[in-house]
């Protein structure tokens, strides 16, 4: 190096010091408060991995779809039999010799009669066909991973073309898109790849398989893959953007009452070891919301997610009891038998949780679970800090003792980790599940524990649970699932008054997330929902809009004094009971902003009077506005709610007159 770049290289590193925000101090008056409190909850429900999140195209790829999941499901759904240029040949479903155990279904083309080029001036050869999900999305240009794992029955190799294709109607072959052929040799599974480009956008293409030779071949693992994917991690790049964009601190996964089978016992429990591996080694799963799961979005896909966001990684496990009532949906079922596994199996239960630290955080060199990690390209640790054990179940005294002895055994081990219980379905202080939840808590000195609840939005308006939750418990609250029951803009506003109000109480819950997060169009189980989408792109919800507004100002002290509104008594800190408006100021140290958030979910203008004299204040600010009417919704058709953002002066002192049914954020630089 140079004298030159030396002195360069120096000047850089001095005016990026200079330009960096060091941390400050926080004046007097604040509350230390949790800076993790917004995060985002994935549970596979309304269709939200494969055909949403997951970015994979092929439907049931690995012909694993059946009646069990579905009436009328079969390994054929989503594929039809092709045979342009009047082709023969049959389908014949096999699990014989299949390439994993996991994965024993595969489909064996049977090709009777090819016609040739001669005898048809157009397409030749007998297969299948797939039309994704709703149609397959490709755009002009794009280039897609297509895989598949083929299988030859005979010594005669075979060529197979590969077709992704526009639909040109009834009777006539799909307009060629993009196209390759493959050729297929020796007599055991083989992966096959290719690149296809598409030569124009289609928003319902199909990609056809079509053997162009007489005798048999096994087909398995179809998969088409846009190249495009988030940070190249193979999930749906616009949908993942959505979450980016909310600056979440933690997601937890995968659910919800996926976890632990829903109602169908504890052969379709969620193993997440079934999930880490190859693709075509990955254990599908009957959805417990009525589908089929494939694991391509499984736990290394998750914990790589969290990497990419700067999201904490929580992960539920089961703790040898069912999910009470899940089959049908939460609570429907409130008299099904909570099922157990007996205390002489729970060690298998332990190592559940034991080998998943160890996967998550262990060292390659010496523990078999972290070099399978490494193995599948993340050498370093993920950096696992939390693990939620147990959803929504039943408080039983048969669920105490198996939480109980889990939990024990993981702190034995791992102290350090943090562990995140439950308070049962419907956390509120008359339901039985909560107390004995609350009493376990207590009793273990357990560090979280996950609080349910979904209610009409005068709940979220009126009430103030975690005011009167007591200062001295060493759990803190993890507020892991809740909404309002709607879609309007009053419900969004409902919850983000509740909020305002659970950011006052950030001593005391320290994580909160909106569930459920996705909800795929025309596969919905479940609303309201934070995004909808289709093929296409994402609809964003009013209840969005409002969390990311609580996403990107997070910060480590509450000031509850910096903000009146007039007509309240004096000292009154807001919000209140059954008072549908309120305020939150929150700093954040280590960026070096403020934040004053302000929402009126009501039909009356509210002025609020706001003094910031403690801060020193930057010369502008930038000011975001949500508001409209009170029962306007995002949807498909419309989206009438979104934030208006502009550059204001910065004052100490003013006041502000706050519209009916509007939310209002201020962020200042310090």
């Amino acid at each position: 190096m140079n004298k030159r770049t030396t002195l360069a290289a120096v000047l850089a590193a001095a005016t990026l010091g200079m330009n960096a925000q060091k941390p400050m101090s926080a004046p007097k008056g604040g509350k230390a408060i949790s800076d993790e409190l917004i995060g985002i909850f994935f549970e596979d429900i309304n269709n939200s991995a494969d055909g949403g999140l997951y970015a994979e195209l092929v439907q049931n790829g690995s012909f694993e779809y059946s009646p069990a999941e579905r009436d009328g499901w079969g390994p054929g759904t989503a594929w039809k039999q092709v045979r342009p240029g009047h082709s023969l040949g049959t389908l014949q479903v096999r699990m014989d010799s299949p390439i994993h155990p996991n994965n024993p279904t595969y489909m064996r083309l049977h090709t009777e009669r090819v016609k040739e080029f001669y005898d048809y001036a157009g397409w030749k050869g007998f297969g299948l066909q797939n039309d994704g999900f709703d149609g397959i999305s490709v755009k002009a240009d794009a280039k897609y991973d297509f895989s598949v794992f083929f299988r030859n029955i005979g010594q005669a190799a075979k060529k197979v073309r590969i077709v992704l294709g526009e639909p040109q109607g009834w009777g006539k072959d799909p307009k060629v898109l993009a196209e390759t052929t493959i050729d297929v040799n020796g007599q055991a599974w083989k992966k096959y790849s290719a690149v296809l480009t598409s030569a124009a956008d289609c928003k319902n293409a199909c990609l056809q398989i079509l053997v162009l030779n007489t005798g048999d071949l096994d087909i398995d693992q179809v998969s088409l893959m846009p190249q495009d994917t988030y940070k190249g991690h193979g999930l749906r790049k616009d949908l993942a953007q959505a979450l980016a964009d909310l600056q979440p601190k933690f997601m937890r996964f995968p659910g919800g009452c996926v976890v632990h089978g829903g109602g169908d016992g504890f052969w379709n429990t969620y193993r997440w070891k079934t999930t880490i591996g190859p693709k075509e080694t990955r254990r599908g799963l009957k959805n417990t919301w009525g589908y089929h799961q494939s694991m391509g979005l499984g736990y290394y896909e998750y914990f790589q997610f969290c990497e990419d966001l700067g999201m904490e990684p929580v992960p539920i496990l089961p703790c040898g009891v069912s999910c009470q009532g899940t089959n049908g949906g939460w609570n429907m079922w409130p008299t099904q038998a909570q099922d157990v596994v007996p205390m002489s199996e729970m060690d298998e239960w332990v190592a559940e949780a034991i080998d998943l630290i160890e996967w998550a955080n262990g060292d390659p060199a010496t523990n078999k679970w972290a070099k399978m990690r490494a193995d599948a390209g993340h050498p370093k640790p993920f950096n696992l800090k939390y693990l939620g054990i147990g959803n929504e179940e039943k408080i039983s005294p048969e669920f105490c003792e198996r939480f109980k002895y889990l939990y024990k055994k993981v702190t034995e081990k791992y102290p350090n980790i943090v562990i995140v219980g439950t308070a049962g379905p419907g956390s509120h202080p008359e339901n039985p599940d909560y107390e004995a939840g609350w009493k376990l808590a207590d009793e273990l000195g357990m560090p979280i524990i996950d609080e349910h609840y979904y209610e009409k939005n005068d709940y979220f308006l009126s009430s103030r649970q975690y005011d009167k939750y007591p200062r001295d418990r060493k759990t803190k609250v993890y507020l892991g699932e809740y909404a309002a029951k709607d879609k309007k803009f009053i419900d969004a506003l409902a919850e983000g008054l509740y909020l305002l109000h659970v950011e006052r109480n950030a001593d005391v819950v320290c994580m909160t997330s909106y569930a459920p997060l996705f909800a795929r169009k025309d596969g919905t189980q479940w609303n309201p929902d934070m995004i909808y989408y289709d093929n296409e792109r994402p609809y964003l919800t009013c209840s969005y809009y409002v969390q990311q507004l609580f996403g990107q100002s997070s910060g480590q002290y509450f000031y509850g004094d910096c903000v009146t509104f007039e007509g309240d008594a004096a000292g009154v800190q807001q919000p209140q009971e059954n008072v549908p408006y309120g305020q939150s100021v929150i700093l954040n140290t280590k960026t070096r902003k403020l934040y004053v958030k302000m929402v009126n979910a009501s039909a009356e203008s509210k002025k609020a009077n706001v003094n910031l004299g403690r801060f020193g204040l930057k010369k502008m600010a930038k000011k975001t506005v949500l508001t409209g009417a009170a029962d306007a919704e995002n949807n498909y058709d419309a989206q009438p709610i979104a934030p208006k953002t502009e550059q204001v002066k910065a004052q100490k002192k003013f006041s502000l007159d706050l519209a009916p049914y509007t939310m209002v954020m201020l962020e200042y630089s310090l």
